[in-house]
């Protein structure tokens, strides 16, 4: 059997961005791309779901809407109007430990860009009317996406009662009855606590310069007033673990019967030397794609399974976590297929993996790695993302290098510490039968 050859880090991801901070503490960072007069420009608050104070959860998300709806300069709803007619598109999005806006132009229009970013960082003016109406398609938006999906609904209570203590546990949506109260002033008060230069990070990818992003960011960040109120995130944290969590939805909706698994697990941030790299790497092996152990075991050899998958989450601030789940095959009880699942992880725990499956995940990853090289979009996200989680430029840089010394022995230490039953938790959905069906539409009409 020939052996995979290993493809070595690519030599152009070195000293790829420029770093530095203006004056009032932003900090920038630029990664020059002259393949085309277009810039990626993107601004990232450190600032998430997790950050939200005790009983107004969603409000990260609910203020990320609000912010296009204007400023003592920029009439409401006019913001992403104004980017499509200088030829540029726009959106933004919310985690539990970032928020960000990105916009993406032609060049000569960067400028413009950087004054109405800088301009609704300190100035964001909200309408009554517009709050109320914002916060309708928030609820609409959870409806959609959590409450009409069960395996979502799972997913949501999966992991509620994984975390504890730590904020990690509350949806970055927000639960429905504490979506329905926000309001104006808890909107403005969260802006004017965490929306300030001081908390930000401008990441520009394309067609510019270091030195004229430079000049660019101070003529128009650089004017804004530092928050000094701004401090270093403390966040309650993890527990111990000493036994291990179950959650069962039963749920009329429901198709197969379906398995979730999470495994607490240290971040790229603070994991011990080379961990998050194995673990990445371990997760790719056991239970990524259609070539991981899960896979060809559950779906391909026994048939227990019609889909498998699984991954480790390791870009966090506070911690990671590694997510397995299935979907059982036709006729094939819950219990078959976990200790179908159970059985291949832990064949991966007491034996490891071989090089031949290390050499094809490393592959793998440092291809992606590689090609996202090429988007403008994906650099600036995978620069700006790092950053606000308590990494370096030098973090993100030398990361192909460092995936390269892992070993199958690092893989196999890495497994036997994290997979960890006691450091799990488990969710099951299962859909109703007939007669169960027709209860619960009898009890649900009952209740309407």
């Amino acid at each position: 059997m020939t052996a995979l050859a290993v493809t070595s880090p690519p030599s152009s991801a070195a000293a790829r961005a420029t770093h530095f901070k203006l004056d009032n503490g932003m900090q920038v960072v630029v990664i020059p791309d002259r393949r085309a007069p277009v810039v990626t420009h993107m601004v990232w608050y450190r600032v998430g779901a997790a950050d939200e104070p005790p009983g107004v959860s969603g409000i990260a998300h609910f203020l990320e809407h609000l912010m296009f709806k204007g400023t003592e300069t920029i009439a409401p709803g006019e913001f992403s109007k104004i980017v499509a007619r200088n030829g540029g598109q726009d959106n933004a999005f919310t985690s539990h430990d970032m928020t960000a806006y990105f916009q993406r132009v032609a060049k000569d229009r960067l400028p413009k860009m950087m004054q109405m970013e800088a301009d609704r960082m300190v100035n964001l003016t909200l309408d009554e009317k517009d709050v109320a109406t914002e916060r309708n398609v928030v609820l609409e938006e959870r409806r959609t996406r959590v409450d009409n999906d069960p395996s979502t609904i799972l997913g949501e209570q999966l992991t509620a009662a994984f975390y504890q203590s730590h904020p990690y546990g509350t949806p970055i949506i927000g639960w429905e009855h504490e979506i329905r109260v926000l309001d104006r002033e808890a909107a403005l008060r969260f802006y004017e606590r965490f929306y300030a230069p001081n908390n930000a990070i401008l990441v520009v990818a394309g067609d510019v310069e270091p030195d004229e992003v430079k000049a660019l960011a101070k003529k128009t960040y650089g004017k804004l007033k530092p928050n000094p109120e701004i401090a270093e995130r403390r966040r309650p944290q993890e527990p111990p673990r000493r036994a291990p969590v179950r959650v069962k939805l039963e749920d009329p909706r429901a198709g197969k019967p379906t398995f979730q698994r999470l495994y607490m697990a240290p971040a790229y941030s603070n994991a011990e030397p080379g961990e998050a790299e194995a673990l990445d790497l371990l997760m790719k092996i056991a239970a990524s794609g259609t070539t991981s152990r899960l896979y060809r075991s559950l779906v391909v050899e026994q048939k227990k399974a019609s889909t498998t998958g699984g991954w480790y989450s390791g870009s966090n601030l506070d911690s990671g976590r590694i997510a397995v789940y299935a979907i059982a095959a036709e006729g094939v009880p819950m219990a078959e297929l976990e200790d179908g699942i159970e059985a291949v992880l832990a064949k991966v725990r007491e034996e490891g993996v071989t090089q031949r499956e290390l050499d094809r995940a490393r592959n793998a990853y440092i291809a992606d790695y590689t090609y996202g090289l090429d988007s403008q979009t994906r650099l600036a996200r995978r620069y700006g993302w790092a950053l606000t989680t308590g990494r370096t430029v030098e973090d993100i840089e030398a990361w192909p290098e460092r995936l390269e010394k892992v070993t199958v022995e690092d893989i196999k230490r890495v497994a036997e510490k994290y997979l960890v039953e006691k450091k799990s938790a488990t969710g099951i959905l299962l859909p109703l039968d007939d007669k169960a069906k027709k209860a619960t539409n009898e009890n649900a009409k009952r209740e309407s």
